[in-house]
């Protein structure tokens, strides 16, 4: 039975599909309706209580307008460029269903195993080099995806996917931060910066304006209007955080790395072989085309389902009698010498004599003796036969009866042929 699935709905990472798998996002996506909130419930009030009483401030036909269209297209921007950072593959690399078999190695010596037998000893190796700008770069191998990380590419713990240039995963719009969506980010971060210091400034031009229409103070000019300040002290915190974001990944741009090379290689002194000049730089992270994703987490896969074998019933299990199976003989046997234990407990000889004729035993007269010698020990022929008929049921298979087992069932079956009704008469 085959199942066709979409390559999203079979999907091993951690990421969250959205709109049949035209949208995808890191596993915190709802950290992403927190950042959608800082932005966007300062704009409202800005717009409310500010940007609305600054409309006829400028004299040539109403320019104050612009103050408050300005406010909601830049608001717009920033929300599309957040949504392109989180809702698109940030450079996912594909894992491989199984290892690469190029890389495997067989040692030439042999190792011995438990038995005695010989096998060469599987080396497969964790890291490998490729060229980047006439430098050696070495490469580690993930254990995850089942491939050689491409350079500059590194694992995400967070969404369990290898990603192309990685950079960090971003909480704070619950993605990863790639080859695909870095520049994105980067405008995204340096956009929010520009947006914070027009809403400090203009609030701060609306305190101005109060404190000259009324000619008050500035404590008295804060009181009229506690909108501009909130706005105010909030937009100050924000640019510590995303104005520091802007600076320090104008550096990373400059220099043509990552966080996580950043990071990484500054305590082990590393050579930079990415760096190709500050404007080379700049130029390959904002001029150059995006590569295509290379996921298409909308085509069909095939998954195949392995349906459940029955489980064969004891009848179908059991050879056939006609093929000659030993252990259908053995117990046979067995069952013959169980009734020969009950027959030996009977008191009345006369039942023993039917119950002999009617398992048609025609054979010579013998001693009683060797009838007691082996019914005497009533007590363990039936532990035998269940111990047999336990083992056999578990042992489904193979057919080695234990020595002991056969040598008994055989006892019993010559003492059946050898009683006759004169001996137990005697």
């Amino acid at each position: 039975m085959v199942m066709a699935k979409r390559v999203y709905e079979a999907w091993k990472g951690s990421n969250k599909f959205i709109l049949g798998g035209r949208l995808v996002f890191g596993p915190d996506a709802r950290s992403l309706l927190v950042t959608l909130l800082l932005i966007i419930v300062p704009v409202i009030i800005f717009c409310a209580f500010v940007a609305r009483h600054l409309r006829h401030e400028f004299s040539p036909v109403n320019s104050g307008y612009a103050i408050l269209v300005v406010a909601i297209v830049f608001t717009i921007y920033v929300l599309v460029l957040l949504f392109h950072t989180s809702a698109r593959d940030p450079g996912i690399i594909p894992r491989n269903s199984h290892p690469p078999e190029e890389e495997f190695r067989y040692d030439s010596s042999v190792s011995n195993e438990i038995g005695g037998r010989q096998t060469p000893s599987l080396q497969f190796p964790r890291t490998k080099e490729v060229i980047v700008n006439g430098l050696p770069v070495r490469v580690k191998y993930c254990e995850t995806c089942m491939l050689y990380r491409p350079p500059r590419c590194s694992h995400c713990s967070i969404c369990n996917n290898c990603v192309e240039r990685f950079d960090h995963h971003c909480p704070w719009v619950g993605q990863c931060i790639g080859l695909r969506n870095y520049r994105y980010f980067f405008l995204f971060v340096s956009s929010s910066t520009l947006l914070c210091i027009y809403v400090f400034a203009l609030s701060a031009l609306y305190i101005k304006v109060l404190m000259g229409d009324n000619k008050s103070t500035v404590w008295k000019a804060m009181k009229e209007s506690p909108a501009s300040v909130i706005l105010m002290a909030y937009c100050f915190i924000s640019l510590w955080f995303v104005g520091g974001l802007t600076g320090f990944h104008l550096y990373l741009i400059g220099t043509n790395q990552t966080t996580y090379e950043n990071f990484r290689y500054r305590a082990d002194n590393r050579i930079n072989v990415y760096n190709r000049g500050c404007l080379n730089n700049f130029l390959e992270v904002f001029c150059t085309k995006v590569k295509p994703s290379r996921n298409n987490f909308r085509a069909f896969v095939q998954e195949e389902v392995q349906k459940p074998l029955p489980l064969p019933s004891p009848r179908e299990a059991e050879p056939d009698d006609m093929a000659g199976d030993p252990r259908s003989k053995v117990e046979d046997d067995l069952e013959i010498g169980e009734d020969l234990l009950k027959i030996s407990q009977r008191r009345n000889f006369e039942e023993i004599d039917e119950d002999i004729r009617s398992r048609g035993s025609n054979g010579p007269p013998h001693n009683t003796s060797e009838v007691d010698s082996v019914l005497g020990a009533d007590h363990r022929a039936p532990t035998i036969r269940s111990e047999t008929r336990h083992s056999s049921w578990e042992r489904r298979g193979s057919w080695e009866i234990a020595q002991e087992v056969l040598a008994n069932a055989n006892n019993v079956t010559e003492s059946r042929s050898y009683v006759t009704p004169k001996d137990a008469r005697q």
